[in-house]
């Protein structure tokens, strides 16, 4: 597996190897141990969620409050999506700069998504399905829910018709409005624990 930061410092795209034959193929879609060398910090999975879209749903931008916290690691196992994550880490050096990715099901490659930056996707194709792998259980009343359409980030879903959003994400605040009302974690709070340099080498 290959391990590339994201231009959100934190946030790395993996890429699996795979392994085929006549029998279809084989790839290792997380080590813990291995993700945890790369982070500096470990990396416990305590829930696991998977979502199911219709084409053009857009789900995001989410995060979770600090405490409790909250890390993901995001894979497309059927169809294919636009992932987004974003810098919502008040006082970091990229406020509110995102990376996008293309996933899905064939390549296997996933985002790890650090605590303190918001997420989110644009289903590609009908019945995608997301796994979440994330480092701490539901709290009820922490999850941050950002705009994903606030002109001020821009985000550059590219759906060509309106997309379909919850009632939850359509009303929800933009950057500016969840940086005014103080819900946003500090860069400091969201990194604690976490070396300032990264380690950017493969996983093997």
């Amino acid at each position: 597996m290959t391990v590339t930061e994201t231009r959100v410092p934190g946030a790395y795209l993996l890429t699996p190897r795979h392994l085929t034959d006549e029998r279809g193929s084989f790839y290792e879609s997380l080590r813990t141990n291995e993700l945890g060398r790369v982070l500096g910090h470990p990396f416990t999975p305590r829930q696991i969620n998977y979502s199911v879209s219709r084409r053009n749903t857009l789900r995001g931008i989410h995060g979770v409050t600090i405490p409790p916290g909250q890390a993901k690691y995001v894979t497309c196992v059927r169809g294919a999506l636009r992932d987004i994550v974003v810098d919502l880490r008040v006082g970091s050096p990229t406020f509110g700069r995102y990376a996008v990715h293309e996933l899905d099901a064939a390549s296997g490659r996933s985002v790890y998504v650090p605590e303190g930056v918001g997420h989110g996707f644009l289903a590609l194709t009908d019945d995608t399905c997301v796994c979440y792998v994330l480092s701490t259980a539901h709290v009820p009343g922490t999850q941050i829910d950002i705009d994903p359409l606030d002109p001020d980030l821009a985000l550059p879903w590219g759906f060509t018709e309106p997309p379909l959003l919850s009632e939850k994400d359509a009303r929800a605040p933009g950057l500016a409005e969840a940086l005014a009302a103080g819900t946003l974690a500090t860069w400091q709070e969201a990194t604690r624990g976490t070396p300032s340099t990264a380690v950017r080498s493969p996983l093997s």
